[in-house]
């Protein structure tokens, strides 16, 4: 199994977000969480990612079974894309040293090697604070092409299109395509049309983990 919960608690202080929750994801596997706000989703993908530590049952992930292990072999996109007020290249290699055709794979699976090509610096052009000479759009793109250029054989995915408009989000879903093609996939958001091709959709809902048939009023 890629990814393996075994009654996976967690709280933030009194409050219990996830609940004994179990999960078997096979290797390459693409699985889809319907959540509505508040539902855990989002914590959920932490304790997966490895950043956050569990509290009480165990998780396993390709393999890893610590917070330090599990972070190797895991790329994230979220939906809120956290840059740093550095260099597009550096917010992709994130200070690893990568070959700089891989970079531009990267760049180019994330349909941003135009954009890039038309800057005048190029891959080191500034995206400024929290990415803010630069759009919405293209910050997401430089995070997908932060987790193509990772490598990882598990992606999770926090509802990374639901900010952006229709044209962008088309553009995006294309880079997460070759993102996700040939990994394992965790997939959590609260519309169902961006994972109805996924091989598995479960509903998370008052911290407790089903199968989509079994649940209704998501």
């Amino acid at each position: 199994m890629s990814i393996r919960l075994r009654d996976v608690s967690f709280w933030y202080g009194e409050k219990k977000i996830l609940d004994r929750i179990s999960l078997e994801v096979r290797e390459k596997e693409h699985i889809g969480i319907l959540g509505g706000s508040g539902s855990g989703k989002s914590t959920l993908l932490k304790l997966l990612s490895g950043l956050y530590t569990v509290k009480e049952g165990s998780a396993t992930v390709a393999g890893e079974g610590t917070t330090e292990g599990i972070r190797k072999k895991v790329a994230m996109v979220m939906q809120t894309p956290g840059l740093f007020p550095l260099s597009i290249r550096e917010n992709i290699t994130c200070g690893h040293p990568i070959a700089e055709e891989k970079i531009w794979e990267a760049v180019r699976a994330a349909q941003l090697e135009e954009w890039v090509k038309g800057l005048p610096d190029g891959l080191d052009s500034l995206v400024g604070e929290r990415g803010g000479n630069i759009s919405g759009g293209q910050a997401q793109r430089i995070a997908i092409a932060r987790a193509i250029a990772k490598d990882a054989p598990v992606v999770l995915l926090d509802e990374p299109t639901s900010a952006l408009d229709g044209e962008t989000a088309d553009a995006l879903l294309r880079a997460m395509e070759c993102l996700t093609e040939g990994k394992t996939v965790i997939h959590v958001t609260h519309r169902e049309e961006t994972i109805g091709n996924y091989d598995r959709i479960l509903v998370l809902k008052e911290g407790k983990l089903f199968e989509k048939e079994s649940v209704s009023g998501i």
